[in-house]
């Protein structure tokens, strides 16, 4: 008798452990599914009062609830920037009401400067992947009109783009550039020249990136500022945060979309120096801060939201360890004002610049780790974003950015990423995973999926 008690004993243990791990994931998938509809109902807070206040302009000016155009004339910034995350929300009569929209309105032939950079990562990467979700030619023919406009900022005598170019007469102006402008092209117009058979579009933006890289240090760093008709560094500070970013996330990513063993091969000659040069530990905690290019003597020891990028760029990239712990210094300054800054000095603790923009780049971090990683921690982090978000930045007629972290004063802006990439990381964080299949898609720095059809 006592032997068959034994067994019977473990058996009734590792049921109950079934069961109650059972009961666990199904709060936690109970938690997850509240959540989301949580940020659908915020995100259709925020389009709506676009569509009532801002309908056909490129943004809307929450506070004031009046439209907001960049350059006098519309571009239809925020239905462009917002329709690939309207269509993955399944909201369908918003999403054909925004894309008949674009389609019936939308023009390129003005006679205005555009920045190449902005222009080619939320216009020309959200008409390419909401093309790939809808097969709507319209919207892929749209796309090419924009990519034969910003060619001829191209047109430098070393290959690196013009800042400025106009829309109409493919005037350029602005000759000194950063390596983020420079780099972070080659996802859009490889995907254009791909979709059209047009190898134009991937040669130009792949020239340029590979110029860029060319000009790095003899550390391996590259710098701030640089002179497209000399190819000399204006500036030679340099950091993964804003002017620099993207061009690392493009090097790991156009390898993984397009196969360009070029681009792992420049992405395995950078990514040591910026580990080397960049990374801090700073009690015990990992930060990336400032250097100069040439000497690699550290300059700044600052880390701001728009560095909060770079724990998903290593976990793409297989880096996890590194990416779980600059994760938690992101969160850290997140947390320090319930609210993260602009930029902190990560030695003090202390906020450089207090505002804050609405920036998706730690909620995509957070949704890259969660995916990677499956770890509750990262849907905990969050939800605890996303309250804040919600109880510092909602508007009557809106979202709004802050003037300062720390008096939690808006400021009247709702920039088109809003509903591009914040809401829509926020929404893949707690969807299930097969809403978006991480692996089928690359996302370009706007946070639109272009599929990994190459």
């Amino acid at each position: 008798m006592p032997d068959r008690i034994v067994p019977t004993v473990f058996l009734l243990a590792a049921f109950v452990a079934f069961a109650m791990h059972g009961c666990a994931k199904s709060r936690q998938d109970e938690d997850a599914r509240q959540l989301l509809a949580r940020v659908r109902t915020e995100f259709l807070h925020a389009w709506s009062n676009y569509e009532r206040y801002a309908w056909g302009q490129d943004a809307l000016r929450p506070l004031s609830k009046t439209g907001h155009d960049w350059y006098g004339q519309s571009l239809f910034m925020t239905p462009v920037d917002a329709l690939d995350t309207l269509i993955l929300m399944r909201f369908d009569a918003e999403a054909e009401r925004a894309r008949s929209l674009i389609v019936s309105d939308l023009s390129f032939d003005r006679d205005i400067y555009v920045k190449n950079f902005e222009i080619t990562i939320r216009l020309l990467g959200g008409l390419l992947s909401s093309y790939q979700l809808t097969g709507d030619q319209r919207l892929l023919s749209l796309a090419e009109d924009l990519g034969n406009r910003l060619l001829p900022v191209f047109n430098s005598p070393t290959g690196l783009p013009y800042v400025y170019v106009n829309l109409r007469t493919g005037q350029t102006r602005d000759s000194v550039t950063n390596p983020a402008e420079t780099g972070t092209l080659l996802l859009e117009f490889g995907t254009l020249s791909k979709l059209t058979g047009r190898p134009v579009f991937y040669e130009k933006a792949k020239r340029a990136l590979v110029e860029t890289f060319r000009r790095r240090s003899p550390l391996g760093l590259v710098g701030q500022s640089i002179n497209v008709e000399t190819g000399a560094w204006t500036n030679t500070d340099s950091h993964i945060s804003g002017g620099i970013d993207s061009y690392y996330e493009y090097l790991w990513k156009c390898w993984v979309l397009f196969g360009d063993k070029d681009c792992r091969d420049m992405w395995a000659a950078s990514i040591p120096a910026v580990n080397k040069y960049l990374a801090d530990e700073i009690g015990g905690e990992l930060w990336y801060g400032h250097a100069d290019m040439q000497t690699g003597k550290r300059t700044k020891k600052t880390y701001g939201a728009l560095d909060a990028f770079f724990p998903a760029l290593l976990a793409l990239s297989g880096d996890l360890e590194r990416a779980r712990r600059l994760q938690a210094s992101s969160f850290k300054m997140w947390d320090l004002h319930g609210i993260e800054p602009e930029m902190l000095d990560c030695k003090t603790m202390r906020v450089v610049a207090g505002s804050y923009h609405l920036r998706p780049e730690i909620i995509e971090s957070t949704y890259y780790l969660y995916h990677y990683t499956g770890d509750r921690e990262y849907r905990r982090m969050g939800e605890k974003m996303f309250d804040d978000f919600v109880k510092y930045c909602r508007t009557d007629a809106g979202y709004a950015a802050l003037a300062d972290v720390i008096s939690k004063q808006q400021l009247d802006e709702m920039q088109s990423f809003v509903l591009a990439e914040t809401f829509k990381y926020f929404y893949l964080l707690f969807a299930p995973p097969e809403t978006l299949k991480f692996d089928k898609v690359i996302f370009n720095t706007e946070a639109h999926p272009l599929s990994r059809m190459w």
